[in-house]
């Protein structure tokens, strides 16, 4: 199969296919199917696929989308007030896993140099796992979920200083002490030469160009792209925006993920946020699966079948040391119990960046093969632990743990997301529903798909969202999962229908308020069991139909009078003529029974009209009894 591009694709797209949904059916997570495919095609399997190497080369893009994602989910206020975890759960749990885990490394026979970087390279987890199962848990905004992208966050920041010590440690003779002196004097060094100024300039040159590129170029690019309506080309400049975020930094002699995760952040109050996660979300996922495929094709068996006992020893005592150090941490930060086992489960694991450190390591001349092979294995085995650990706590730990401490109810954090209302167009329909939604303090998000009504209605302050709400990955984007209300306030009786129709098959639970544009198309509403909803030029025409009583001399309690019984009737109508609606003869002969109906409603308030007006304020429902007394 090596070199058959084609026959390699469609393997692989075939095991997930037949593996992921396996897994999920079971009630496993989708990441042990991934596994088990990669473990079946891969070269301890059925032979299918050898370069697991390319294969884990592409798939990296998926963890490179992934933080570029999260990114756009993050506001640099929101980061800013995450810098409490980054410094204390973050670092110290780097500092504190590393050093233990050298330790333990030193003990086992390995030099102070290569325990380090063991150390080093195993205290990092795997993003791509952790962020993959918070997103499959919806817990983001949850103290778990933010605490696991605090730690990732530094992880994914000491990797490069990490690469530059190997070949220092690779030179390095003598205790650690004798070491430590000889790099201070070269860090001193270091620091009075200009060339190391000249690259720490030319780093924050870099990420200033960045910004000033994210405003003044990106944007307007994106609001081009969109005006011309052309979706595949928004699709590109999609990918664009996450592979050159990553070069930017890789230039940079950093981590493409760090640059794709800050390229989001810079994005992350744009307007085009939601269009561009839906755009690439189909993206991120086919690529962390394949990535998954290859941690799965990478495990080598024979080394495992060797010496089954010692690695397995190696797994369990990486995964306790792991989980140990976070639950420790998130003790002290004070998190619930339930959170601070699941925070230790979901980075227990070593990361797919240990690959890369343990392959740099070995080029450099660390490390001899059988020490890697054997430390490849142990890391794609911690990986595979994970999943499972997970199953366990859903299944046996967490309902223990929430019974005993009485924590039903969700976190807090996610008080906010839980009565949210997205209006989708804001046109002037949409805009006046918004301003009395708002007034009342609930939390809006707003989409329309104009790129001239957004960029003109920022001008006075007000933050929509660019893309399609007929699309079912735009809406997922904007949350409609956790929305307590969608309001369609778009033009266009299909179009409405469409979404309305799409709301309902997959957030049942939502409740819509659509904008209707006549009966009939009101009546096509009531069919897709929306209640709340209201026909777009009907309460205007009354209102101005009262006015024009006012101008041909009516009183003006005497004309809201007036108006208030069309209303009534009228709705009325609307609600009785549902059933026959489809029936043209019936429909014909109901509307004309009760517009006749109406009239005589009319007429006869017309003759109780002139009393004093002591019957003014009535309730609409008091006129009902002259419209009997006409209907019979």
């Amino acid at each position: 199969m090596e070199g058959n591009v084609l026959l390699a694709t469609f393997v692989l797209l075939a095991a997930a296919v037949a593996l992921a949904p396996l897994a999920k059916w079971a009630g496993l997570s989708t990441i042990i199917g991934y596994l088990a495919a990669g473990v079946l095609i891969g070269p301890y399997g059925l032979g299918l696929i050898s370069d697991s190497a390319t294969i884990q080369q592409i798939a990296d893009l998926g963890i490179v989308m992934m933080l570029f994602l999260i990114g756009l989910e993050l506001h640099p206020a929101e980061l800013w007030r995450m810098r409490h975890k980054v410094l204390g759960l973050g670092l110290t749990q780097m500092l504190g896993t590393s050093a233990i885990l050298m330790v333990v490394a030193f003990l086992l026979g390995l030099s102070w140099q290569m325990a380090l970087i063991v150390g080093l390279a195993l205290a990092m987890s795997s993003t791509a796992i952790a962020m993959q199962s918070v997103a499959q848990r919806a817990i983001a905004k949850t103290d778990t979920g933010r605490a696991s992208l605090a730690i990732l966050l530094v992880q994914d920041i000491a990797v490069i200083p990490i690469l530059a010590l190997i070949p220092v440690l690779a030179v390095m003779g003598g205790t650690p002490v004798e070491a430590l002196t000889e790099g201070a004097v070269e860090v001193a060094e270091n620091v009075a030469s200009p060339r190391g100024w000249v690259v720490a300039l030319y780093i924050m040159g870099g990420f200033a160009a960045a910004m000033l590129g994210s405003r003044f170029v990106i944007r307007p690019l994106m609001h081009f792209v969109a005006h011309t309506n052309v979706r595949e080309a928004f699709t590109a400049l999609a990918l664009l925006l996450v592979i050159g975020a990553a070069m930017v930094t890789d230039h940079l002699g950093l981590s493409p993920a760090l640059g794709a995760f800050l390229g989001g952040v810079l994005l992350a109050d744009s307007e085009y946020r939601h269009e561009l996660e839906s755009s690439l979300e189909p993206f991120k996922g086919l690529l962390l699966g394949l990535f998954f495929i290859s941690v799965g094709a990478s495990i080598a068996f024979s080394v495992l079948i060797e010496d089954p006992l010692r690695i397995l020893a190696f797994v369990a005592a990486l995964v306790g040391v792991k989980m140990g150090v976070i639950y420790a941490l998130a003790t002290l930060f004070r998190m619930h119990v339930a959170d601070r086992l699941l925070l230790a489960i979901l980075l227990s694991q070593a990361g797919e960046f240990a690959f890369v450190v343990l392959q740099f390591a070995d080029a450099v001349g660390n490390f001899n093969a059988q020490d890697i092979e054997m430390l490849t294995v142990v890391v794609a085995l911690s990986m595979a632990t994970t999943p499972l650990l997970i199953y366990f706590f859903d299944k046996l730990w967490a309902p223990r743990l929430h019974a005993r401490d009485g924590a039903g109810a969700p976190p807090s954090d996610d008080i906010e997301a839980r009565h949210k209302v997205i209006v989708l167009g804001y046109g002037r329909f949409g805009q006046i529903v918004t301003r009395m939604l708002r007034a009342q303090g609930f939390e809006m998000t707003l989409i329309d798909d104009d790129p001239a009504q957004i960029e003109l209605v920022k001008r006075f302050g007000v933050k929509v969202f660019y893309g399609d709400g007929a699309r079912l990955d735009i809406l997922r984007a904007a949350g409609a999962e956790n929305a307590q209300m969608i309001v369609i306030a778009m033009a266009g009786s299909e179009r409405i229908l469409a979404i309305a129709e799409l709301i309902r098959r997959h957030f049942p639970q939502v409740v819509i308020v659509a904008r209707a544009v006549d009966r009939s198309h009101a009546h096509d509403l009531m069919a897709l069991g929306v209640q709340v909803f209201e026909r777009e030029t009907f309460r205007s025409a009354i209102r101005l139909g009262e006015k024009a009583l006012v101008a041909l001399g009516h009183d003006e309690a005497k004309a809201r009078r007036v108006a208030d019984a069309f209303e009534y009737h009228d709705m009325r109508m609307l609600r009785e003529s549902y059933s026959v609606r489809h029936d043209q003869d019936a429909y014909i002969g109901f509307v004309r029974r009760s517009t006749e109906m109406l009239d005589a409603v009319m007429r006869a308030d017309r003759l109780t009209i002139e009393d004093d007006g002591e019957n003014a304020g009535q309730a609409p429902a008091d006129i009902d009894k002259p419209a009997k007394a006409a209907s019979d």
